[in-house]
């Protein structure tokens, strides 16, 4: 925050409080001119208006709340960019990155800063790690039968990962199903758990548009891989599919020659089922076309680092679960 806001801040805060004090002893003053507990001479509807100052209970507490107002802010930060004395905050502000943010905690605690987003994570490790080390001791396919890990790692899925895999884990455009089976780079838990550790990075499907002759040929290519598909098959041009059979040779390296996909193959290359419908980024006839004209690559994140391994296991065992269902 720059100087100009964090005075602004801080004369408007102390002002408002300083404010609130002056009218209070304002009110407690009798400028009425009538002696206090005697009629004021208005009278409506037989009911007398009395010169009564405030309720002592009353103007006792706001005095202490307007105490207690200046105590905080001396204590905790609220006054422009000024920290407070107890060198308290609620997190660490302007982190940028996963390092930035460790770096943060460790200079926090150093200095003997109480971060209570720290303290609280801290706190957590300490209840709950020996629970999750005990779940990490069972591989990804047992645990998945434990109730009691599922539930947790339900909750860890909703907190992390729903934002791009949805709450029910059913995925949207760009974003996997992971409630069937149909899997890029493998279902088993070992799988998945790498998934989830490490991150994939697709190998990235390159744009097309050139190579196979211009628009003319991205039509020609996606009427042919729509034709693979028994329920597009039929209203496929069948002549521009012909075409497209020629020149799909140059995308068989990484989809296989009968487009079934890399995974068919025994190969990790994240090339997907072209014969199915599966279809990451969409199955009609212009998401397959723009796929071919622009090409496709997809990140998902390492949760390592953010989660640790014990976390992962427990949350890779939550996601087997769910297109292994009994």
């Amino acid at each position: 925050m720059s100087s100009f806001w964090s005075i602004w801040i801080t004369v408007l805060t102390l002002g408002t409080l300083v404010g609130c004090y002056l009218i209070l002893r304002m009110c407690l003053k009798n400028f009425a001119g009538v002696p206090e507990g005697e009629s004021m001479g208005h009278e409506f509807d037989g009911i007398e208006e009395l010169n009564n100052p405030l309720p002592k209970w009353w103007s006792t507490f706001f005095l202490v709340t307007i105490i207690w107002g200046f105590g905080y802010l001396a204590l905790y930060p609220g006054l422009g960019n000024f920290e407070g004395l107890l060198g308290w905050k609620s997190s660490n502000q302007d982190v940028t990155s996963l390092s930035d943010s460790k770096a943060q905690v460790a200079s926090a605690k150093a200095a003997g800063l109480h971060v209570q987003y720290d303290r609280e994570v801290e706190r957590a490790d300490e209840r709950f790690g020996p629970i999750f080390a005990e779940f990490a001791q069972q591989d990804v396919e047992t645990l998945s039968k434990n109730e009691e890990a599922l539930k947790i790692g339900q909750r860890l899925f909703l907190q992390n990962c729903s934002q791009c895999h949805g709450s029910d884990a059913k995925g949207t455009t760009g974003f996997p199903n992971l409630v069937d089976n149909d899997w890029l780079y493998g279902g088993d838990g070992a799988t998945i758990e790498q998934s989830i550790l490490h991150g994939r990075v697709g190998q990235g499907m390159i744009a097309w548009d050139t190579m196979v002759g211009g628009e003319e040929g991205v039509k020609e290519v996606a009427a042919y891989v729509l034709s693979l598909n028994p329920d597009r098959a039929a209203k496929v041009d069948s002549a521009l599919a012909a075409k497209g059979e020629a020149k799909f040779a140059m995308c068989a390296a990484c989809h296989g020659s009968d487009a079934t996909g890399s995974a068919a193959m025994g190969l990790p290359l994240g090339a997907p089922n072209l014969t199915d419908n599966v279809w990451l980024y969409g199955g009609s006839e212009r998401a397959v076309q723009q796929s071919i004209r622009n090409g496709r690559a997809g990140v998902m994140p390492a949760w390592k680092g953010i989660l640790g391994e014990d976390k992962v296991r427990v949350i890779s065992a939550y996601v087997y679960s769910l297109s292994n269902q009994d």
